[in-house]
């Protein structure tokens, strides 16, 4: 079993601030958060080490991990894969999430199915030639005017649909559900990588161990 990202992660003593503290040298061991560890660049810029995914339905980066690896505590590959930093905006949101979210946002279902812009269908000219693509954000009355070669004139045409809220909402948690995974044969690599990149190296006036730095007490010196 692979360890879980946090356990890789060194400690810092930080200053302990703890009101009502009687000894102004205590310190507080904590996970040094700002040691993030992240995928070597040669791996994360090459799509070939990488297969795409949908996360279906409320899976977790845990329950994504079991399902490819075999292993819930490789969530933080899952993570890490896709330049994830906050879970909570960045990963698709279980369903009662999203549904608390949408009636947070527009107060009432009748708000949430208003319509929120028009965009327009995909418009091409008898020869089949893409004069307007689909999706581009225009207003109620659009309409183009556009000189079709085929027919030696100029033609008008207007093809728009309504966007309601929910659907608006809806297209951005599914943008999130496609994700990329590294494939099985390089998560040792990711794994022997991040063992090496995490330990303290000698040198620095903070360091006391390969596992541990420790911050400086300005309350020593006031």
């Amino acid at each position: 079993m692979a360890q879980k990202y946090f356990r890789n992660l060194p400690n810092f003593d930080y200053v302990n601030r703890v009101k009502g503290g009687d000894n102004i040298s205590d310190y507080t061991e904590v996970k040094n958060l700002f040691k993030r560890g992240k995928l070597r660049d040669d791996i994360f810029r090459d799509l070939n080490y990488f297969t795409k995914y949908k996360v279906v339905g409320d899976e977790r980066p845990d329950e994504v991990a079991y399902k490819i690896y075999g292993d819930e505590n490789l969530d933080w590959i899952i993570m890490l894969s896709n330049n994830i930093m906050n879970l909570e905006s960045e990963w698709p949101w279980s369903q009662e999430s999203f549904d608390n979210y949408l009636l947070n946002k527009y107060g009432s279902y009748e708000k949430m199915y208003e319509t929120r812009h028009y965009e327009t269908n995909q418009i091409q000219d008898s020869g089949k030639r893409t004069i307007v693509e689909r999706g581009l954000i225009v207003p109620s009355d659009w309409s183009i005017t556009f000189y079709d070669i085929n027919l030696g004139q100029q033609i008008t045409r207007s093809s728009v649909y309504p966007v309601s809220n929910l659907e608006y909402e809806t297209r951005i948690q599914d943008s999130k559900r496609n994700i990329f995974i590294l494939k099985d044969i390089y998560v040792g690599l990711v794994i022997d990588d991040m063992e090496e990149f995490m330990p303290y190296t000698p040198g620095s006036s903070q360091y006391v161990s390969d596992r541990l730095v420790r911050g400086e007490n300005v309350r020593l010196y006031q």
